[in-house]
């Protein structure tokens, strides 16, 4: 799909003088029009007391729906256009496709009626290409709508500013422009996943430069153009840097009505609805389009029930597998309750209320003392204690132990299984210290557990995630503000850590949960360490060897038809290579969503077919 940007970047500022720019016509049939859009081709779709209608460029009406409506926005796609607009009786969204090549209007499925009153919407199509639809009450109330073909799912609520009468979407910076009218505007992240923020674009006096609150918007090119709430300014501010910079007013008699007034863009003009219709006014304006770095986007297949406490619950999954790949579980930690066990469907089938686990991992088919055990280790923050659990053959979890560390704010930790056998835990601490312990079983089978320390060390500031690679005796960890490191698992035999990707282009911190990806069978010197990217929701996938290079990026998106949300801000993650079945034939990974959405609601883990992200990464 194409797609239209029209903001950018870096901006050269509207000429400093304060001069009437000349009055463009613009063509008659649109001046009874209360809102506009320029069409490819040079067509225009109107919105006025009669419906919207569709004109071809020599102004002749090529269709009409006839409906009384408000708050029209669109988005470009080739020859296509969405639009959507408010049936002003019973402020229900109607999208409509706009087929410009044929000249007609087709009414697509709409959305519901909204519970509030609706006071501005706006569209918005994100990277994966789906619109969005924002809807904002004059109470502040909001809600986040995305479609699909004839779906129409509500992603979130918002809490925005009362009296927003105005807001437009910059497509490119993800970015959310929300016009208050006896305040100011202001811009929050479009992207649903995550918490988001607010930034000040422009505010009324004696806090910044507008006279009396803002009006209508247009997105420009790496900047806004801001009628002033007294209708005879219209202001320009741009974003340079990360700050929004306010560019010289154009203080020209706009001959505007004051409150009711729209803008809206023609290529290098800027459309003014004044009191006598509409007018162009040309822009001497600038720059690069402001865009987000491209990023590969794959849909989860299934995600588990959500937690069952609100907040910031959920934290590190595991994968058991099963002799029948069907029966294979998640263990997902709760740091407010216990452990939980999961199935493929992400079904909940068991809960451990055990307190404050944090990290936690598995290993299968462990010699100790001739019997063979499944186990899995987890971190305990009420007493700072390793817990260890048993899995029997049939995916069932049992409490076998708890062994203090000495350790004051306990965290993260991963499981080694050295090839001479048994099984050894790293645990870490924020303050940055690691302890490795052995873990033994004395007696036969349902003998006591034990875990002895074989040696500590320490980074300089707050790890958390960590894996290890088995097959080459390798520790990889990560250090949340730093990034990625390396150092041998064999304690006899310590070597200095050594850096394997630093946080920054491709790596934002924090450095989260990692994992190891290898076929059954393959080499050592092969396979894939994944890591989450928390600061941008994203994945890194490199090679688990030296020189450990970087295959790609990529993120979780949306799968409107099974109802799944994407991922953001990841705590922990896993991954197996084992045939599951279906689409996950390659294996599977497991992510921690830090914000479910669609709807909102307590966070949750997203399974991800393994064969997507190879095919996505193009990986071997």
């Amino acid at each position: 799909m194409k797609k239209t940007v029209l903001c950018s970047a870096l901006l050269a500022c509207l000429s400093a003088t304060a001069q009437a720019a000349p009055v463009q016509a613009v063509p008659s049939f649109t001046q009874e029009s209360e809102e506009l859009a320029r069409l490819p081709g040079g067509g225009w779709l109107t919105l006025d007391k009669h419906g919207l209608r569709l004109f071809n460029a020599a102004g002749q009406e090529q269709d009409r729906i006839a409906v009384r409506a408000k708050q029209l926005d669109t988005r470009i796609d080739g020859n296509r256009v969405l639009a959507v607009f408010l049936e002003a009786d019973t402020q229900r969204p109607l999208p409509v496709s706009v087929d410009v090549q044929a000249g007609k209007l087709v009414k697509l499925a709409p959305f519901p009626v909204p519970t509030f009153s609706v006071e501005a919407s706006c569209l918005y199509r994100d990277a994966q290409q789906l619109a969005h639809l924002f809807l904002i009450g004059k109470d502040g109330q909001a809600e986040q709508w995305v479609m699909q073909g004839e779906q129409r799912s509500l992603v979130r609520k918002l809490a925005l500013p009362p009296h927003a009468k105005h807001c437009r979407v910059d497509d490119g910076a993800r970015r959310l422009l929300v016009s208050e009218a006896n305040m100011g505007v202001w811009a929050y992240d479009a992207e649903s996943e995550g918490m988001g923020k607010r930034e000040v674009v422009a505010l009324r006096k004696p806090y910044g430069q507008l006279d009396g609150g803002a009006g209508a918007l247009a997105v420009l090119p790496g900047g806004v153009a801001v009628l002033d709430g007294k209708a005879e300014k219209l202001h320009l501010v741009a974003h340079q840097e990360g700050k929004w910079t306010a560019q010289p007013a154009q203080a020209v008699a706009l001959n505007v009505r004051k409150g009711d007034s729209q803008l809206a863009l023609d290529k290098d003009s800027l459309l003014l609805r004044g009191k006598n219709g509409w007018q162009a006014r040309p822009l001497k304006w600038n720059g690069k389009a402001e865009t987000v770095p491209a990023v590969a986007i794959i849909a989860p297949q299934a995600q588990t029930e959500p937690m069952a406490r609100q907040g910031d619950a959920a934290d590190d999954p595991a994968i058991w597998l099963s002799s029948d790949p069907a029966n294979a579980r998640i263990l997902g930690t709760n740091k407010k309750q216990g452990l939980l066990v999961y199935d493929l469907q992400g079904k909940q089938t068991q809960l451990l209320e055990v307190g404050r686990l944090n990290n936690v991992d598995v290993r299968q088919n462990i010699q100790l003392n001739g019997n063979k055990v499944d186990l899995a280790v987890a971190t305990q923050r009420d007493d700072n204690s390793m817990m260890l659990f048993t899995i029997n053959a049939d995916g069932v979890v049992a409490e076998a132990g708890r062994f203090p560390t000495g350790l004051k704010s306990i965290y993260g930790m991963c499981l080694y299984q050295p090839a001479s056998g048994g099984v050894q835990a790293f645990i870490n601490d924020k303050d940055g210290t690691f302890q490795q312990y052995k873990i033994e079983m004395s007696g036969l089978s349902g003998g006591k557990f034990s875990a002895t320390l074989l040696r500590s060390f320490k980074v300089a500031t707050q790890p958390e995630g960590c894996v290890a690679d088995d097959a080459n005796a390798r520790l990889f960890l990560g250090e949340e503000t730093r990034g990625i490191w390396t150092t041998s698992t064999d304690a006899a035999k310590p070597d200095s850590l050594t850096m394997v990707l630093p946080v920054g282009a491709q790596l934002t911190a924090d450095v989260e949960g990692m994992a190891i990806y290898r076929q059954p069978g393959s080499k050592a010197d092969s396979g894939y360490l994944i890591v989450s990217s928390q600061g941008d929701s994203s994945y890194v996938v490199l090679d688990a060897q030296a020189p450990y290079k970087v295959r790609g990026r990529f993120k979780v998106g949306f799968n409107l038809p099974a109802g799944i949300d994407g991922t953001s801000e990841t705590d922990g993650l896993d991954v197996t290579s084992a045939n599951l079945g279906g689409a996950y034939a390659q294996g599977m990974l497991v992510i921690q969503d830090g914000y479910k959405r669609l709807p909102d609601g307590p966070q949750n883990f997203k399974y991800v077919a393994w064969g997507d992200v190879a095919k996505a990464l193009k990986l071997d």
